[in-house]
Parts: structure tokens; C-alpha cells; sequence
């Protein structure tokens, strides 16, 4: 007959493995993002040793008193350049990596991302209409470009959810069906623009393929509350969204208000997202690869998924921002398409391995 402890030794590990897995995996994650958001901080075009740049950074603090001994000239690059950069970087990551589970949870696809009911194209096409204006200016302490990209990824959000609806219920697939079709719409009207826009073509492409290059502390203090709150009510329905992986007869069956959730969650993950690109345009990817590579490594419990996302998006752009204003320096590549080399690869690897599933 099996000791108490022989059993607690085959039972109890597989259940708190798994558990204290997943909460390690949480920590090391926080310890990293802490980690690359200071190398991204010291590593420019300037080079500035790490211990400066800590010292830099602690002198700022109130309860740290530091005589600086540094020139003036390397401070402002440190917090006035870099730092609100790496920052807004990492919020965009987990902003896009949070919507994408979100999506993918509400859809039951792991192909779903952030901008399939046309946020990217909302926002894109506000975006050019505000590079388009004869002149230039602020409204609610915002510039015209992001302010017209947050409208506009909000407005054709709200169609796409008018357009779907059913009575009081949502179709998941008429949803996907309503965004695919006034993606296009938006996608050929934004296109047109393009081909109009004359001299002001190329800032247009460079905002369209992502830049964090004009990164500002402004942009931090507004997209970080639209963030904050959108991650966390979304990460208040972790439980709901496993439920409702299942079906949506049996999640309402369990107590769960499907079409409420569905409300919620979308408003949340599309707030976040338009906030996200309003500022750096449209980066793609990061919203499919980084929740399946999360769930791939420690499965899709969304208890664990959502946060690991937050984590591991920020990280992974942090990153990506890293390489595309250092790989060519001066000159610095768009960082869509250090997204994209990662993402298309791996997005082929995803319709590979779903097709095997399938046939």
C-alpha cells in the first residue's frame, strides 16, 4: 500500500508544477522586462555605460541623493529621449499582446489578432486624414495625428459592432465578417489617400509601418491610463474567458452573461489597441505571436496567458524597437517590419501546424 508521502510526491507535483511554474515564469518575466528596459535605456547611438545611466535614473528618485557628475547633454538623452521610448514601447506591447489573447479567447482562434474588426483601419485612415489637414494643430492636449487615429480606430470599431449585432445578441462570426468587409472599405479609401497625398506620402508610409521615433512623456501619461485600465478589466474576466473556450451555450449555461462579456471584453481590448497604435501607428504581429507563443509554452489558462502576455509583448518590443534604431544606425528602420520578420514566419508556422490539425 502507497505511503502518504509516496503520494503527495506523485500527486501533488504535476498540480503545483504547473501552478508554481507559471507563477515563476511570471516573476522571471517581470526580473527580464526590468532587465532589457535598462539595455535598451543605456545602448544608442550614443554610448552610455549602464552604471551612468542607473545613476542617472536613481537620482530622480525622491529618496535617492546623487551629485551629478555627468554632462548635462547625457541626462537628456537618457530621460528625455530613451526612457519615455522604451517606455511607450513596452506599453504598446502589452496593450497589443493583451488584446490579441483578448481576441482569441472571444473567438476561439489563435489566428485572431487585435485589428481583425478594422481598428488598424480606423485608425489609419483618421491618421491620414490628420497628415492631410492644411495645418497643424492640438485638440484635448493631443496632436491632431493620434487624436484623429484614437477616433477613428473607435468610430469603425462601433460600425463593425452595429453592423453585427443581432437583436441582443453578437454573432462571433457576423462580428469577423462586418470587420474583414469595412476593413476593406477603410483599407482602399486610406490607399487612395495615399496616392493623393503628394509630398506628405512618406511620412504617411512611416507612420503606417510603426515608429516610436517622436516618442514623448506626453504619450506615456495618455496611453498609460487607457492601458492600465483596459488590461486590468480584461484581466478581471480571465475566468469567464476559460469558461467560455468551452462553448457559449455551456458558458451561459454556467451562470456566465456571454453577450455582456463579449461587450465588455471588446471594448476594453479595442480601447487598448487604439490607444496603442494612435501614437505609433500600426505594428503588426505582435497580437498573434506573442499569445500563442505564450499559450505554446504555458498552456491557455487565462489566469496565467493574460498577465504572461502583458509581460512577454512588452519584452518582445522593447526588443524589436531596440534593433530597428540600432541595426542601421543612424538611420532607423520602421518597426513593423522588424515585427513582421518575426511575426510572418512564425504566422506560417501557425497555419501549418492548424492545417495538420485539420486534415
Amino acid at each position: 500500500m502507497p505511503s502518504e508521502s509516496n503520494l503527495s510526491s506523485q500527486t501533488l507535483p504535476t498540480h503545483l508544477t504547473r501552478w508554481g511554474g507559471r507563477i515563476y515564469a511570471i516573476i522571471g518575466l517581470s526580473v527580464l522586462l526590468v532587465m532589457v528596459a535598462a539595455l535598451a535605456t543605456t545602448v544608442g547611438s550614443v554610448k552610455i555605460p549602464f552604471l551612468m545611466t542607473f545613476q542617472i535614473m536613481l537620482s530622480k528618485l525622491p529618496l535617492f541623493h546623487i551629485t551629478p557628475v555627468w554632462p548635462s547633454g547625457i541626462e537628456t538623452i537618457i530621460l528625455e529621449i530613451r526612457l519615455p521610448r522604451v517606455i511607450l514601447a513596452g506599453l504598446v506591447g502589452a496593450a497589443l499582446a493583451t488584446a490579441g489573447a483578448t481576441y482569441q479567447g472571444l473567438f476561439r482562434n489563435p489566428l485572431a489578432d487585435p485589428y481583425l474588426i478594422g481598428v488598424a483601419q480606423g485608425a489609419s485612415l483618421g491618421a491620414v486624414a490628420g497628415f492631410l489637414l492644411p495645418t497643424t494643430w492640438h485638440g484635448f492636449g493631443v496632436e491632431v495625428i493620434p487624436l484623429f487615429a484614437f477616433v477613428g480606430a473607435i468610430a469603425s470599431t462601433a460600425i463593425v459592432y452595429g453592423l453585427a449585432r443581432v437583436g441582443k445578441s453578437l454573432p462571433v462570426t457576423t462580428l469577423i465578417l462586418a470587420g474583414v468587409a469595412l476593413g476593406a472599405l477603410l483599407g482602399s479609401i486610406v490607399s487612395y489617400l495615399i496616392i493623393s497625398s503628394g509630398e506628405k506620402m512618406h511620412g504617411i508610409i512611416f507612420w503606417l509601418m510603426g515608429s516610436f521615433s517622436l516618442s514623448q512623456w506626453s504619450e506615456v501619461k495618455l496611453v498609460l491610463p487607457y492601458v492600465a485600465v483596459g488590461a486590468g478589466v480584461i484581466l478581471l474576466y480571465a475566468r469567464p474567458l476559460n469558461v467560455m473556450q468551452l462553448d457559449e451555450e455551456q458558458a451561459q449555461q454556467l451562470g456566465i452573461n456571454v453577450e455582456r462579456l463579449k461587450l465588455v471584453l471588446l471594448a476594453a481590448a479595442t480601447l487598448i489597441t487604439a490607444a496603442a497604435v494612435s501614437f505609433v501607428g500600426t505594428i503588426g504581429f505582435v497580437g498573434i505571436i506573442i499569445p500563442h507563443a505564450v499559450r505554446l509554452i504555458w498552456g491557455a489558462d487565462y489566469r496565467f496567458l493574460l498577465p504572461l502576455s502583458v509581460l512577454t509583448g512588452a519584452i518582445f518590443l522593447i526588443v524589436a524597437d531596440l534593433v530597428a534604431r540600432t541595426a542601421q544606425a543612424p538611420t532607423e528602420i520602421p518597426i513593423g517590419v522588424i515585427t513582421a520578420l518575426c511575426g510572418a514566419p512564425f504566422f506560417l508556422y501557425l497555419l501549418r501546424r492548424r492545417r495538420k490539425v485539420i486534415f
